[in-house]
């Protein structure tokens, strides 16, 4: 049986709707529209539980919007086969950190889902604390993040660092 979507209405409920609004982060925010369209947020519902609300496409959204009601989630890690709620790997590094989903760029996400296999198939105990010793938390300006690899030192994880340039348009809202 197929997931039943659900869709936000401002009518439904329009005391409780507190639209998404830019926070003015991006470097270029004409270059971060959305264009993760409803029929792309379709495909990855069934990544979420069941009753999330999906707020309905608008390509005037920016990727820094946040809103009291509404989360906004990068595309990435469900393009890679991440479930929502994050494993606790994963959701550590963000409760730790502070960080939104939307910050990390896809090259932590393509690291946390190694590392959530690493632990998950291969009963190895991997911590924030070894993160930290493979990889620098960096920002590249715009409020995103990725991970450099320890100065003279190998990548510990490859084929984690492939560029995809449109990611920053990836996103979509839910609560």
């Amino acid at each position: 049986m197929a997931k039943m979507i659900t869709r936000y209405s401002p009518a439904k409920n329009p005391k409780n709707d507190s639209p998404p609004k830019s926070q003015v982060l991006t470097k270029n925010p004409s270059l971060e529209l959305c264009c993760f369209t409803d029929l792309e947020i379709d495909l990855l519902c069934h990544y979420f539980l069941d009753g999330t609300i999906f707020r309905p496409f608008d390509s005037s959204m920016k990727s820094d919007c946040q809103s009291d009601a509404w989360v906004t989630f990068p595309a990435a890690p469900f393009q890679i086969g991440f479930n929502y709620p994050f494993p606790t790997f994963t959701q550590s590094f963000f409760t730790l950190t502070g960080l939104c989903y939307i910050q990390a760029m896809p090259m932590l996400w393509r690291v946390f889902f190694t590392v959530e296999q690493i632990i998950e198939h291969e009963g190895i105990d991997i911590g924030l604390s070894e993160l930290s010793h493979m990889y620098n938390l960096v920002s590249h300006g715009s409020h995103r993040f990725l991970f450099t690899h320890k100065p003279q030192k190998l990548h510990p994880l490859l084929k984690v660092t492939k560029t995809n340039t449109i990611w920053r348009n990836e996103f979509f809202f839910v609560r």
